[in-house]
């Protein structure tokens, strides 16, 4: 078992990078089969860069350029592969992404992938981030760890989207502020090291993001960056005989409250099942979810709304903490297909 674990560790990557300067540049191609083929340029975007990148242990992505600009250039023989690759950007590889084979593409089409450089000394990848001098873990200046120095991020190309890969990356919750705001203790003893940020919000940590020059910047410290999170999310059903049903409460500021059900959906509901690892939502009646009954205490969000494919609920949008016009008349109530019961064989009961 342990020689299987780590041959499946030194499997060479199936993807690779043709025709660029360095490895981290060029001609997507993926194999199959033992042959190389290409990808079609069909809904290739920077977050299926990204993939490429983590897979071939590269930097952040920095681009998407057409295939044919890398000589020499695919031969007519050589198949396209695959087409429509729809990555989150947070997967480890690019097999793991959404995709098709490849039916209507040719070469002229084929798609390219610009990745940082890890080998230059130019474009080192941070290591860890932080948000120092704050309140706690979830508040503070952005500062990225490099050969075990920390090094402040210049506010300049910083927007709301970086600030949340920030906030995901720390296992904090929403990004709520971002600010410059001057550091004078740092002023003349840590450098700048990032600029230039280009987050979607997608990516799973900050050096996913496009930036400028790594290591280059022209900024200086009362133009660093503070950012501020909501504290971690936590949440839970109660009320029912099992932990996958109940009335839904969520944990803030060290305090369990209710959530209204102002535009409360089936994707809500999917949410939440996904988050506590309980299956699917079995889709309950309004009887079944007012058999609960009603909460006390705070009523913490309201009019929350999901796209269904968000992995916690503290992604979807709501409104601020504790600003509702609702009643407990009006909690949320989820049941979901997962069946572990709160109390186990000593009580009677059959956990699944």
């Amino acid at each position: 078992m342990a020689l299987l674990f780590s041959l499946i560790l030194a499997s060479p990557p199936g993807v690779r990078l043709v025709g660029g300067l360095h490895r981290c540049e060029g001609r997507v191609e993926v194999k199959q089969n033992g042959q190389w083929g290409t990808v079609c340029d069909d809904g290739w975007d920077i977050k299926d860069v990204a993939v490429v990148c983590r897979e071939l242990g590269c930097g952040a992505a920095n681009g998407t350029p057409s295939g044919i600009l890398y000589e020499p250039p695919a031969e007519n023989e050589q198949k396209v592969f695959i087409q429509e690759v729809n990555c989150t950007g947070t997967e480890d590889t690019l097999a793991q992404c959404q995709q098709e084979e490849a039916y209507n593409c040719l070469h002229n089409e084929d798609a390219g992938a610009l990745c940082e450089n890890p080998e230059s000394p130019l474009s080192p990848v941070p290591e860890n981030v932080r948000l120092a001098d704050g309140p706690g873990h979830c508040k503070g200046r952005v500062e990225v760890k490099h050969q075990n120095r920390w090094y402040s991020v210049c506010q300049t190309g910083w927007s709301l989207r970086a600030a949340k890969v920030v906030c995901r990356q720390l296992g904090c919750g929403r990004a709520v502020l971002t600010q410059k705001r001057c550091n004078k203790p740092a002023q003349g003893q840590r450098s700048i090291w990032l600029s230039q940020m280009s987050c979607s919000g997608r990516e799973a940590t900050l050096q996913d993001c496009p930036s400028g020059p790594w290591g280059k910047s022209t900024c200086i410290h009362d133009e660093d960056t503070w950012v501020e999170c909501e504290d971690p999310f936590d949440l839970r059903l109660v009320g029912g005989d099992k932990l996958c049903s109940g009335r839904l409460e969520v944990l803030h500021k060290g305090v369990w409250g209710s959530v209204c059900d102002d535009n409360w959906g089936e994707k809500e509901d999917q949410v939440v099942c996904k988050q506590l690892d309980c299956g699917k939502s079995l889709s309950p009646s309004f009887k079944d979810r007012k058999s609960y009954g009603p909460g006390v205490g705070r009523i913490w969000l309201d009019n929350v709304r999901c796209l269904g494919e968000e992995q916690s609920l503290e992604q979807c949008q709501h409104r601020f903490w504790g600003y509702h016009d609702c009643t407990h008349q009006e909690d949320v109530a989820v049941i979901c297909s997962g069946k572990s019961y709160r109390w186990r064989v000593h009580k009677g009961w059959q956990g699944g």
